[in-house]
């Protein structure tokens, strides 16, 4: 099936809404970016046909809830370690079908964030791969050619200096489970919808093919 007829079938037959989701886990701070789901819940309104609820929900990570969301939200500044409940719970999550997108609010490869989220995703899943600029993921919906858009923070040098050409990723069966960015979107989407109009381009067009690719795939 194209790509093209799997988004009109989906946004067709779907009749529940999407509910966007943050993950909420016991270390760091999980709540470091509060107005990226308004954020993406308008970009998908905008640019979609798919019906969406009008606001986010964080949902525990140690929580059966996940299992009710195809597409999780994780994000922090600091140190992450998973508790034995969460890691089991995400594990099942991601067996299962949800897909978790995990990005660094901090941009930083040096960063305690980075490093230790990595590790546990690595223990949970198992190592996080490039993931290539050709994927599906970068054409589900809009086509961004390069592979994932920069944001204005690696262009000015803030974090770690370093503009990161892919993101990284845990395939299920050919599918991504785990889909993780050093870009920091939490910071790039983190502003008000209305504040859309003074751009050129609306830098959360990425986070639709996000959830398109999650209830296609």
């Amino acid at each position: 099936m194209s790509d093209v007829r799997a988004v009109h079938d989906v946004m067709v037959s779907r009749t529940a809404p999407f509910v966007f989701a943050t993950a909420q886990y016991d270390s760091g701070d999980w709540d470091s970016a509060p107005m990226v789901p308004a954020n993406v819940i308008d970009a998908i309104a905008r640019y979609t046909s798919l019906p969406v609820a009008p606001q986010g929900v964080v949902v525990p990570l140690a929580s059966e809830a996940v299992f009710e969301y195809p597409l999780l939200y994780l994000t922090g500044h600091l140190p992450v370690r998973f508790t034995t409940r969460e890691a089991d719970t995400l594990r099942r999550y991601l067996e299962r079908g949800g897909l978790l997108f995990v990005d660094d609010h901090n941009h930083d490869v040096d960063g305690a964030f980075h490093t230790t989220v990595r590790e546990e995703l690595r223990k949970v899943a198992g190592p996080l791969t490039p993931l290539p600029n050709t994927h599906a993921l970068y054409r589900c919906f809009f086509t961004f050619e390069n592979g994932p858009p920069t944001t204005s923070h690696e262009l000015n040098g803030w974090g770690d200096n370093l503009v990161h050409e892919h993101l990284d990723a845990f395939l299920v069966r050919g599918r991504i489970a785990v889909l993780y960015s050093n870009k920091d979107y939490s910071s790039e989407w983190s502003f008000h919808p209305d504040n859309k109009r003074f751009l050129s381009i609306d830098n959360t067009r990425f986070a639709v093919n996000l959830v398109v690719y999650a209830l296609t795939r």
